[in-house]
């Protein structure tokens, strides 16, 4: 990478930030107990571990994390899975959000994150900030966008990607001129008349091989590459986002372009896009691919045994390691970590997020002692659409199925959501129920 000036860029130019998000209120239940980016993905990772893995791979190891909801799991996830040596001078360091001197309230949206840390970040030498989201699902190599800001000679790029009219009310869409400029950038646009002047024209339809029978929309991905000083210099107006205020303002002011990303990029922000991202997974060619072994995606090293799979009908599916699964049926589905499936159950289209620990034999004779089912999915039962997430415990001879519900109600020991059924964490659902 090179500088307007010709000299090279090294990777101690850039510091990377990683937003752990507020609520996560739309990943509600999942959230319950555990911040966004902690949230499990494909059965053995965290959302997190996505942003973390590419900066790695982009040589950026100088990496924040800034949390502040429910952020304990997070913390222990981070330090239990990225230490790097004395000798590469990389870290990944979280910031929980904090009472000062200067305010004692929480984050109040993504600018103000940034704003409340940059005293932590100024104290390592950097010339650019890339901010990243903590709960996306995608490749990119981040080097790609900062040589592409260097050559513009741009105060702010953002990375944006195609998508269609169906899906625009729920991002940021910017208009770019055929510079790759960003001369507009509307949140979450509606009106008929506006969403007509920012659907994507040609030469990018024709460069990108955009389908013509939909008009798609140029959405932003909330990665955005800041020149230090310009950062420093937008927040100090004290708004509280990046989309809604401070990048619409610096459109006039500043030079601001997009780095276009036409790969495959899932907002994981809602019950129904995490589920389907994660089926997908199932996939004979995903749309996101976990085993190329040159960019593999990191996360805790556990050094679990091999999974153990004993008569049973498997197909298209995913079965993480630690597994017991004994003369069951898995249609379609993912099985997490430690997953205890036993004889006679059958698991289609279901996600299941696995367990932090075995049971003993005598833990489980105390929870069957106590009318309790033991840890993991009990005999003859069946689960169809459904999200079982950590501990739970489902008992013998239960059905679950969101047939027949509403998209979005409260049970005894269920949630319903998008119309999925969801199992909270550590949640028990008795023999012989039937949701």
């Amino acid at each position: 990478m090179t500088r307007s000036n010709g000299s090279n860029f090294s990777p101690f130019d850039v510091i990377t930030v990683i937003l752990g998000g507020g609520a996560g209120t739309r990943l509600f239940p999942l959230t319950k107990e555990r911040a966004k980016p902690a949230v499990p993905l494909a059965g053995k990772y965290r959302l997190v571990d996505i942003p973390i893995s590419l900066a790695i791979h982009s040589d950026l190891k100088r990496i924040f994390i800034l949390t502040q909801f429910q952020s304990s799991s997070l913390h222990r996830h981070i330090q239990q899975s990225y230490r790097f040596d004395d000798y590469s001078q990389g870290f990944v360091e979280l910031l929980a959000a904090q009472q000062t001197m200067k305010g004692s309230y929480w984050y109040q949206g993504t600018a103000d994150a940034v704003r409340q840390n940059l005293s932590h970040f100024t104290s390592h030498p950097h010339e650019l900030v890339l901010i990243l989201a903590g709960d996306q699902l995608y490749r990119m190599n981040f080097r790609e966008l900062i040589e592409e800001h260097v050559a513009t000679c741009a105060d702010l790029t953002v990375a944006v990607t195609p998508v269609r009219q169906s899906l625009v009310g729920g991002f940021g869409i910017v208009r770019v001129t055929e510079e790759r400029r960003i001369a507009s950038f509307v949140e979450k646009p509606k009106e008929p008349s506006l969403l007509k002047k920012l659907a994507i024209g040609d030469p990018f339809v024709s460069l990108l091989r955009l389908p013509p029978e939909e008009p798609q929309y140029w959405a932003s991905t909330g990665i955005y590459l800041f020149n230090r000083k310009v950062l420093a210099n937008a927040l100090m107006s004290g708004e509280p986002d990046f989309g809604k205020d401070v990048i619409p303002r610096l459109l006039s002011s500043h030079r601001v372009f997009a780095y276009v990303h036409s790969g495959y990029w899932e907002d994981i922000g809602t019950i129904r896009a995490f589920y389907e991202a994660n089926l997908d997974l199932c996939e004979p060619q995903p749309k996101f691919d976990f085993y190329d072994s040159r960019f593999p995606i990191y996360t805790r090293a556990r050094y679990l045994p091999s999974s153990k799979i004993s008569q049973a009908d498997v197909s298209g599916s995913l079965i993480a390691e630690g597994s017991v699964i004994s003369e069951a049926k898995i249609k379609h589905s993912l099985i997490g970590i430690r997953s205890i499936v036993l004889p006679g159950a059958t698991i289609k289209d279901t996600l299941l997020l696995g367990n932090d620990y075995y049971e003993t034999d005598a833990q489980v004779l105390g929870a069957e002692g106590r009318g309790l089912p033991r840890m993991g999915i009990g005999r003859n039962s069946f689960l169809e659409g459904t999200i079982v997430d950590k501990n739970s415990r489902v008992g013998d001879n239960v059905r679950v199925s969101p047939a027949g519900k509403p998209a979005n109600m409260d049970g005894d020991c269920f949630f319903v959501r998008d119309g999925l059924v969801i199992i909270p964490r550590g949640g028990i659902v008795p023999h012989g129920t039937v949701i």
